[in-house]
């Protein structure tokens, strides 16, 4: 995978070999954090949201006020007239719901659905760890967003990485990728699913010790925002050294003295074993990364 920035203008600059994809009616299906932020960044880059599905009102209709578009909270009620079905919903449905609206559109008659839309459109889903196999459509493929979303966040789009396969139309979703994102790039299910990982790791796991010490900082008496300067140079450092180059503390040099102390402050055998958890692998991967 080459993410050179040259590569990414290249990849970027892929739309204009394409003026076929100009604006397409989507429908979204999910209205939770990425098609808050994705709905947008398609309606910004001059396509048309038709219809947004959720099977909670409420959220179904706050996007799509947002979007000024119509909603659904019944999948087989799901509009036949979009050219592309963007499902935005957690793993654990994704399959099953994906079946429930491609069974639908099928049903839906050649005379009330238009070329290219309805069960003739492209499905696509966001999700970073499963195949693209998991979509019903004949037309089908994965747009992957590397980023952290919550509602209430605004992030610019542009500088999210997108990581697209398709077995049916890769350069048609690499194009629509292409006008949204500045980083695009083609990645195949089991590499999507190491770089999801991969994510979790440097996102969701970093998080949790963000919380952990959120705790550890109250017992002291202070607030989380005095960890926030230590929090960002370190976020900073790894622009410039890789992360082993980065890491500090007292279990790169295993210093039984400073943990002791530690593991006596926390409070649960939990955090304990955490701790030394983390510590031993500090130190392990470090003596890796010399051998």
């Amino acid at each position: 995978m080459n993410l050179h920035p040259d590569h990414h203008q290249k990849l970027f600059n892929h739309q204009k070999f394409f003026p076929f994809v100009t604006s397409l009616k989507i429908a979204i299906i999910g209205a939770g954090n990425v098609a808050t932020h994705l709905g947008p960044a398609l309606q910004m880059a001059g396509h048309r949201v038709v219809q947004v599905f959720s099977r909670t009102a409420s959220s179904a209709s706050a996007l799509a006020d947002r979007l000024s578009c119509g909603f659904v909270t019944d999948a087989e009620a799901v509009t036949a007239d979009a050219e592309l079905y963007v499902f935005c919903v957690r793993d654990a449905v994704l399959s099953q719901l994906a079946q429930t609206v491609w069974r639908h559109l099928r049903s839906v008659g050649d005379a009330d659905r238009r070329p290219g839309a309805g069960c003739d459109a492209l499905f696509i889903h966001t999700a970073g760890s499963l195949p693209v196999d998991v979509l019903p459509a004949e037309r089908r493929g994965v747009l992957y967003p590397l980023q952290t979303f919550s509602r209430a966040r605004q992030i610019d789009f542009r500088q999210v990485p997108l990581f697209i396969e398709s077995p049916s139309d890769e350069d048609f979703l690499l194009a629509i990728a292409s006008q949204l994102s500045l980083t695009t790039c083609r990645m195949d299910g089991r590499r999507r699913g190491l770089l999801h990982l991969a994510a979790v790791f440097v996102c969701n796991f970093t998080n949790h010790m963000y919380d952990l010490g959120d705790h550890v900082a109250r017992e002291a008496g202070v607030p989380f925002e005095v960890l926030l300067p230590l929090i960002d140079e370190t976020a900073r450092k790894v622009h410039q050294l890789s992360p082993g180059n980065a890491q500090t503390g007292p279990a790169v040099r295993l210093d039984r003295n400073v943990m002791e102390r530690h593991l006596e402050l926390l409070p649960g055998r939990r955090e304990k074993e955490i701790y030394e958890l983390l510590s031993r692998s500090i130190y392990d991967r470090l003596r890796l990364d010399k051998d």
